[in-house]
C-alpha cells in the first residue's frame, strides 16, 4: 500500500475524483504541453455525465487557461473506457489545430489518477502488508495499536503531516458551522449546520450529543458543496464522517491532539486497505465506497480512541462498512449536496454506534473486514452504471428542478 498521504489529500471540494483528479490531471499535461497552440479535453462516462455538477470543467479550464491557449472540452457521458468510469484524454494541439500529443487518464477516486494497467505507478508502495488480517496479526503478535503500525512505516514525521490534516479537518467544521447561506448550483439547497448546532443546544446529552454530530458533518460537508477546503477522508464526497466524529470527540471528551494523530492514523490505515484492495470511487463501486468507507474509517478511530483492542477496531470498521453494502451513488443534479450531505451525517452517527457495539463485544466475530472489501467490489461491480455517479438514476432519476432567481 502507498502512505497515508495519498489518501488524506487537502483540496477543495466539491469532489475528489471529478474536480481534484481532472485538475491534478490538467496540471501534469500543462507542465509537459506548456508551448501547445492550444488543447482539447474529452470527458467520458461519469466524468462527463455529471461532470457540469461537479465543476469538472471548471477545474481543467482554470488549469488549462492560464496558457492563454485555446481550449476546448468534449463530453462524452455515453462512452465508458474498460479501465475506470472516470477517463478522459488531453490532447494538446498544434499550429494546425491539429492534435500533437494524447494522454488518457483516470481519475480513480480521492483525488488519485492513474493510466491504464499501471495501478502501481507514482508513489512508492511503503507498506508491505495490504489485508486488514495481516496488519491485525501483525498488531496481536508485536504489541502494536494500528497507529504504531503506520508510524513504524511512515516514520515519525508522519504526525507533522497529521498535524496539518487535523487542523483543516477542524477549521472546516468551524466555518461550517458559522456560515449561513444557500449552496450553489439548481438545488437553492439551504445550508444546516448552523441551525442544527444551535438547535442541539436545547436538548438533554443524549439528544443533543446526537445533534452536534449531525451539525459537525454537515458543516464539513457544506463547505465542501460550496467549493471550500476540506480533506478528503477518504473522498471529497465523504469528507465529512471522520471530522465529524473526531471534532465530536475532541470537544466532549479532551482527547489531545496527540490522541487525535493516533486517531487519524488508523482511520487511513483502515481506508488505505479498501483504497489498494477495491475501490474508494463511487463512480466505480457505489457510495458504499465513499460513505461506507468513510462511515468504517471513523468507527475504527472512535474505537481506537476509546482503548479498543484491535480486534475491536477491525469489528467496529467491518460494521461501519457493512452496513452501507450496496449502497448507490445518485447524486442529484450531479452535484454533491443531495443525497450526499445528509448521507455524511447519518454515517457520522452510525460511526458511533458501531464503536459502541464493538466495544460490548471481545472483536471476534464471523465476517473479516478484508471479505467485506471482496463483497463490497464485487456488489459495486454488479451494479448497474446508472447507479454510480451518472445522476441518471436511483435518487436522481426525473428529478425536476424549479429554477429560481
Amino acid at each position: 500500500m502507498k502512505s497515508i498521504r495519498e489518501l488524506y489529500r487537502i483540496g477543495t471540494g466539491p469532489s475528489s475524483s471529478h474536480t481534484m483528479g481532472p485538475r491534478k490531471a490538467a496540471e501534469i499535461f500543462l507542465d509537459s504541453h506548456k508551448h501547445a497552440s492550444g488543447y482539447e479535453v474529452v470527458l467520458y462516462g461519469s466524468l462527463a455525465a455529471t461532470g457540469k455538477g461537479h465543476m469538472t470543467d471548471v477545474a481543467i479550464l482554470d488549469v488549462l487557461e492560464k496558457s492563454d491557449m485555446p481550449v476546448n472540452i468534449i463530453w462524452k457521458p455515453d462512452v465508458f473506457l474498460p479501465y475506470h468510469p472516470n477517463g478522459m484524454t488531453f490532447r494538446s494541439l498544434n499550429e494546425a489545430g491539429l492534435p500533437s500529443d494524447e494522454w488518457t487518464v483516470f481519475s480513480v477516486g480521492g483525488g488519485a489518477i492513474e493510466e491504464e494497467g499501471t495501478h502501481k505507478q507514482g508513489s512508492p508502495e511503503i507498506y508491505n502488508r495490504n489485508t486488514m488480517t495481516e496488519i491485525l496479526d501483525y498488531c496481536e503478535k508485536s504489541g502494536r495499536c494500528y497507529w504504531e503500525y503506520v508510524e513504524h512505516t511512515e516514520g515519525k514525521d508522519i504526525n507533522d503531516f497529521l498535524a496539518e490534516v487535523w487542523e483543516t479537518m477542524k477549521a472546516a467544521v468551524e466555518r461550517g458551522l458559522v456560515t449561513d447561506g444557500r449552496l450553489p448550483g439548481p438545488l437553492n439547497l439551504r445550508r444546516k449546520a448552523r441551525s442544527y448546532h444551535m438547535r442541539a443546544g436545547g436538548f438533554r446529552d443524549n439528544l443533543r450529543s446526537r445533534g452536534l454530530v449531525f451539525s459537525y458533518a454537515l458543516a464539513v460537508s457544506e463547505e465542501n458543496a460550496a467549493g471550500g477546503v476540506i480533506v478528503t477522508a477518504p473522498t471529497c464526497g465523504s469528507c465529512g464522517v471522520v471530522p465529524a466524529v473526531l471534532y465530536h470527540l475532541w470537544k466532549s471528551r479532551n482527547f489531545s491532539d496527540l490522541e487525535m494523530y493516533h486517531a487519524l492514523s488508523t482511520a487511513a490505515l483502515i481506508g488505505n486497505v479498501v483504497k489498494h484492495n477495491a475501490s474508494i470511487s463511487g463512480a466505480d463501486v457505489g457510495c458504499q465506497g465513499e460513505v461506507g468507507v468513510a462511515c468504517a474509517m471513523a468507527a475504527g478511530a472512535a474505537c481506537q480512541l476509546f482503548g479498543g483492542t484491535p480486534a475491536q477496531i477491525e469489528y467496529a470498521a467491518e460494521m461501519g462498512l457493512e452496513h452501507h453494502l450496496g449502497m448507490t451513488c445518485d447524486p442529484v443534479c450531479g452535484l454533491v449536496q443531495i443525497p450526499c450531505i445528509e448521507r455524511n451525517a447519518y454515517a457520522a452517527a452510525r460511526a458511533l454506534d458501531a464503536n459502541i457495539y464493538s466495544t460490548f463485544s471481545d472483536g471476534h466475530h464471523r465476517v473479516s473486514f478484508d471479505k467485506l472489501i471482496q463483497v463490497m467490489k464485487e456488489t459495486g461491480h454488479d451494479l448497474p452504471s446508472l447507479y454510480k455517479e451518472t445522476g441518471t438514476g436511483g435518487l436522481a432519476r426525473d428529478f425536476k428542478v424549479e429554477h429560481v432567481q
